[in-house]
């Protein structure tokens, strides 16, 4: 029966899930976006986002309570010095998940994990939503455009070539 059990096991032993999710974690937060599993993803955002609200709180504590969770100093670093003053105002809702459909081998559902501000394409379209599509005005005429109009035709009138005499 499946009584309390409400983490997703991902048919593995503690110590592999563990260690997978550690691993998992450190490469979102290095390369800002990652691609796997739905249901990986899914572990994995209840696994990194505490560590990334512990994150705001740059303390030793801090430090040494997310490293024990992570083991990859390089992570680390980078979750403190980059992530961390970029989602200080953020409540919560650090990662977004985006679908990508099936794979081709297995038929596992595949999506992308990605941290949620450090994603320019989806920041830079959020700008241009708000903004209304105006219509250009219509070029007015130059000057040199009114004289040329003004000028008479006869001058633009091509005289006939002579013909030459055999």
């Amino acid at each position: 029966m499946r009584h309390l059990r409400v983490i997703n096991h991902l048919g593995r032993k503690s110590a592999h899930r563990k260690s997978m999710m550690a691993n998992l974690a450190s490469s979102l937060i290095i390369h800002k976006r990652i691609t796997t599993t739905t249901a990986k993803a899914r572990a994995l955002r209840s696994y990194v986002e505490p560590l990334i609200t512990k994150s705001k709180d740059d303390s030793t504590h801090s430090r040494r309570v997310v490293f024990r969770q992570l083991e990859n100093k390089e992570a680390v670093s980078v979750l403190f010095r980059d992530v961390a003053p970029k989602i200080a105002e953020r409540q919560g809702g650090y990662t977004r998940i985006l679908k990508l459909g099936n794979r081709p081998g297995d038929a596992a559902e595949v999506c992308i994990i990605e941290l949620v501000d450090f994603n320019e394409n989806m920041l830079g379209e959020a700008g241009k939503a708000k903004t209304t599509r105006r219509r250009r005005a219509p070029k007015k005429k130059t000057e040199t455009a009114a004289v040329a109009a003004e000028a008479p035709k006869s001058a633009e009138v091509n005289e006939a070539p002579e013909e030459k005499a055999e």
